[in-house]
Parts: structure tokens; C-alpha cells; sequence
């Protein structure tokens, strides 16, 4: 026969398995504590932690967030300005670099993005794909910049992005001075002072969906994405860039001179 303790716990016990049970969904002690609060019990956390332990009742258990935690390591308040203010295509070629990274699903994980853009000619100069979120990806995106556009870019250019901790992290900012490029951030929380690299990765993701449906490993993703990243330099044409793709443009703004097996498309260009 139970002693009377032994009754009381036993039946506090079924009130937290109740609590943990209640929707259907796991629990931790303070989830379960104002559980029972909703049903008008008061029950102290240590006491149900101690039924739960005593009735091997295991709470799950959230491991912390690797990402989190690199982002606190790299976190530094070394916040630029927003020297850029929106004003996306008022310089010319090679003056505004936008840079961010998107997340792509694959299967039931993800993959990360980052991406350089011209935000006159739209072009992208460099693009990274990794199945990690270190920030060495970021930074061999910049790399790849330097050695394909190097000789393009000056002591004007600015490299934009949001204030994410890659970009405020020592070592992609020493990378970018090193290299004679200038830094400016989006305001916080301010999604529109990097809109035009918003609206590319919408447009990307959006033309990749159908493919995007049947990648089974990091790899199919990547190679479809190199392949969209040709076509997109290449052959995908814009109103905004005269009727253009980013390549055929920036040779345009270099040479003014129109295509030739477009040139009788000009007077349409309005």
C-alpha cells in the first residue's frame, strides 16, 4: 500500500503529465509550470522537476543554436554607415557592390548563398555556395570579387550589406580595407536599403522552384544554381537595363555602343 507521500506525488504526477501532454507537444519544466497555472495549479518548478525525475518524465532538450553562437563569438559594433542611402543606380558601374546570403532548402536542411552584385549593371560578380554559415564562405566571395573584378573597382567602390555579423566580423572587414573597397550598411531592421538584393534573390529562388522541388543533395542544388547564375549574367534580359542581360549592359555602359544584332531594337528602347 502506497504511504500517503507517496499517493501525493503519484497523483501531483499525473497533473504534470497532464500539463506535458496537453496539445500534444513536448514540454520543458517551465512550459509545464505555466501549464498548470492555466489550469489553476500552483506547483512549485522544483517540485515538478523533481516528480519528473523521480517517474523518469524526460523534457526534450533543445541543443543550442551552433549559428547563434558563432554570431555571438563574431559579433563586434563595428557598424558602418549607410553610405549608399538607396541611391542603387545613380553612380555608375562598379561603384555600388550589394552583397547578402540567402538560405536554400535542400530536402529537409539547408545550404547558404552569398552573393555580390552590381547594383547599376546587376551583374553578379561573385557568388559562393556552402553547407555551412562560417564566415569563411563570405569571405571567399569577396575574394572571388577581387580576382575577377579587381581591376574594375576603385577607392570609390563601396561594398554594401546588412549588418549581419559576417560582415561586422574583423576579418571581412580587414579584407575589404585591405583591399581599397569602402564598407556601408543597411540601417538595422531596414530591409529596403538592400532591396534591390532582396528582390534578385526572390527572383532566383522563384525561377529555380520547380527544380528547387527535386534536390536531393547540396550538390544538384549547386550545380543548378551555377547554371541559373550563367543564364542569369547572360541570357536573362531586363527592361531596366535596356532590353539587356547584366553582361551585355556593362559592355554597353563601357563602349555605348548598342549590341549589333540588337541595334534595330532601339527605337523601341522607350
Amino acid at each position: 500500500m502506497l504511504s500517503e507521500r507517496e499517493s501525493r506525488d503519484f497523483a501531483d504526477f499525473q497533473l504534470i503529465l497532464e500539463a506535458y501532454q496537453f496539445r500534444g507537444y513536448d514540454k520543458g519544466v517551465w512550459g509545464i509550470y505555466m501549464r498548470l497555472l492555466r489550469m489553476g495549479i500552483r506547483m512549485n518548478h522544483k517540485k515538478i522537476r523533481r516528480l519528473m525525475r523521480k517517474y523518469n518524465l524526460r523534457c526534450p532538450i533543445r541543443k543550442a543554436n551552433p549559428y547563434r553562437r558563432m554570431a555571438k563569438a563574431m559579433r563586434t559594433n563595428a557598424v558602418a554607415d549607410n553610405m549608399v542611402k538607396r541611391e542603387f543606380r545613380q553612380h555608375g558601374p562598379r561603384t555600388i557592390l550589394l552583397t547578402d546570403i540567402t538560405y536554400i532548402p535542400v530536402r529537409n536542411s539547408y545550404c547558404y548563398l552569398s552573393v555580390i552584385t552590381d547594383a547599376y549593371t546587376k551583374q553578379v560578380l561573385a557568388y559562393q555556395f556552402s553547407n555551412s554559415l562560417e564566415v569563411d564562405f563570405v569571405l571567399k566571395t569577396v575574394e572571388l570579387l577581387l580576382k575577377n573584378h579587381g581591376m574594375t573597382l576603385n577607392d570609390k567602390t563601396l561594398i554594401h550589406s546588412d549588418q549581419g555579423c559576417h560582415y561586422t566580423s574583423i576579418s571581412f572587414r580587414e579584407l575589404v580595407r585591405n583591399a581599397g573597397l569602402r564598407q556601408s550598411m543597411s540601417r538595422k531592421g531596414n530591409c529596403w536599403d538592400n532591396a534591390p538584393q532582396e528582390s534578385f534573390f526572390g527572383h532566383m529562388k522563384s525561377e529555380l522552384k520547380m527544380q528547387a522541388a527535386g534536390w536531393k543533395t547540396p550538390e544538384e542544388a549547386s550545380n543548378a544554381i551555377d547554371d541559373w547564375m550563367d543564364y542569369y549574367n547572360n541570357d536573362r534580359y531586363q527592361k531596366g537595363l535596356e532590353n539587356l542581360a547584366p553582361n551585355e549592359y556593362y559592355q554597353y555602359t563601357l563602349t555605348g555602343k548598342y549590341p549589333v544584332f540588337m541595334q534595330g531594337a532601339e527605337i523601341n528602347l522607350n
